[in-house]
């Protein structure tokens, strides 16, 4: 047997509550560590790094999934670091205001924990979903789980929001705890009897990791990914630590408003990733290729917009802005993750889980290095410059690696019908 619809939905939940976790930790304490404790950027930018960092693991991950190994086991037990380290994280952002040290060396523990995590759980989560979903299902599988994700992060951020304002500590540790706590319960309720269903059954492949992972680094077209993969995910992710405190410093946003305007943002990615979903899957219409250019040349021009926007303050205002990056930023992101789960499949046998990790780990060293690359050079503008122009040069200067990442997917994708299979089934 191999995973039926309901079945996918269900792992769907495992990816919606591991995203509602990371945003709390990515969106909201980086903004009270800037704005309402004066922090420099570059702190927030830092400890995500460090979190994406230890993501590196991601491949081992997958090897041992591909190899024989419980992958339920590590979906709960990689959920449940991260949800402590989430609650970990809140209380440690708690502590900067009666001790700096406390508060940095708390943190420090608690996003290495969250890295832990993700890699654990998100990896073992997609090597399932890669070597249980029958061929026709694969694309069509991973927008579902992908689009449940957002739909997370997009409903944890808005309701955090509204129920942070007034913000207190206590009501912080409140929010973040239930959003944990809800997260962890949701896991152990999908993911339950799921595996012993699925045809998982293989001999044990004593292969070495380090040998199994140069067998899928020599493949030509797994590389070429893995560095568009790279480039992309930095236009993707710099933005991330910088765009709620842009909107508090320039825009004079609340904690409560800053953190809706995340919701807003994820919100606008979920109606891009669905109107790919449709117009390719249900319509057919467009390649894969064409629609990453889209939402490559979509982001880097809404880009430009709020680095403008920041000088002029236009009537338009930020929310819509914003939206419009992140419709852009899922028309992008739902196509790479189409084209992933097609190029997972191919090339050497037994290594879905492998191939999902090493992009995986991509992904991990371009978000953490592309967030802190633009939190440090806010910093570094904000000293010659006032704030709204340095944040606009940052923003310009992701604009520009958006069009960089989509000159390269012109190169080292095809513009066929083999590209239009990663979005319809059995195409």
């Amino acid at each position: 047997m191999t995973l039926s619809w309901f079945q996918i939905v269900r792992l769907g939940v495992v990816q919606m509550a591991l995203g509602a976790i990371v945003v709390l930790t990515t969106s909201t304490l980086n903004r009270l560590m800037v704005v309402e404790f004066a922090l420099p950027a570059v702190l927030p930018g830092l400890l995500v790094a460090l979190h994406y960092g230890i993501q590196l693991s991601r491949p081992r991950w997958g090897f041992t999934s591909d190899t024989g190994g419980n992958r339920t086991l590590w979906i709960i037990g990689g959920m449940a670091a991260l949800a402590l380290g989430g609650f970990t994280a809140a209380y440690a952002v708690t502590l900067f205001t009666a001790s700096y040290w406390s508060g940095l060396l708390l943190s420090i523990f608690a996003y290495a924990l969250i890295g832990i995590g993700v890699g654990a759980s998100g990896t073992s989560l997609l090597a399932l979903l890669a070597t249980a979903t029958a061929p026709h299902r694969r694309a069509a599988a991973a927008t579902i789980t992908w689009l449940m994700m957002i739909f997370g992060i997009a409903m944890t951020a808005g309701l955090a929001g509204s129920f942070l304002d007034p913000y207190t500590p206590a009501r912080l540790l409140t929010v973040v705890a239930t959003v944990v706590a809800i997260a962890m319960v949701l896991t152990l309720l999908a993911v339950a009897g799921i595996e012993r269903r699925v045809t998982a059954t293989r001999e044990p492949d004593p292969t070495p990791f380090m040998e199994g992972l140069s067998e899928v680094w020599a493949e030509r077209r797994t590389r070429d990914f893995t560095l568009f993969v790279f480039l992309s995910m930095n236009a993707y992710f710099m933005q991330e630590l910088i765009l709620e405190p842009f909107a508090g410093l320039v825009w004079g946003f609340t904690p409560g408003q800053s953190t809706s305007l995340s919701g807003a943002q994820n919100g606008g990615v979920f109606v891009g990733m669905l109107t790919v979903g449709i117009m390719a899957t249900g319509l057919k219409i467009g390649s894969l290729r064409n629609w990453i250019l889209g939402g490559c040349f979509g982001s880097a021009l809404s880009l430009v917009a709020i680095a403008w926007g920041g000088l002029a303050l236009p009537a338009v205002g930020l929310t819509t802005l914003v939206v419009a990056l992140g419709f852009f930023n899922g028309m992008f992101a739902v196509s790479a993750i189409g084209s992933m789960m097609a190029l997972a499949a191919e090339g050497r046998g037994r290594r879905e889980g492998t191939r999902m990790g090493l992009w995986g780990a991509a992904q991990a060293i371009a978000a953490g290095f592309g967030g802190l690359l633009g939190a440090a050079a806010v910093d570094l503008l904000r000293g010659p410059l006032a704030d709204a122009p340095a944040f606009a040069v940052v923003f310009s200067i992701e604009a520009a690696l958006f069009i960089a990442a989509a000159a390269m997917a012109l190169h080292i994708m095809e513009n066929t019908r083999s590209t239009r299979a990663a979005l319809v089934p059995g195409e």
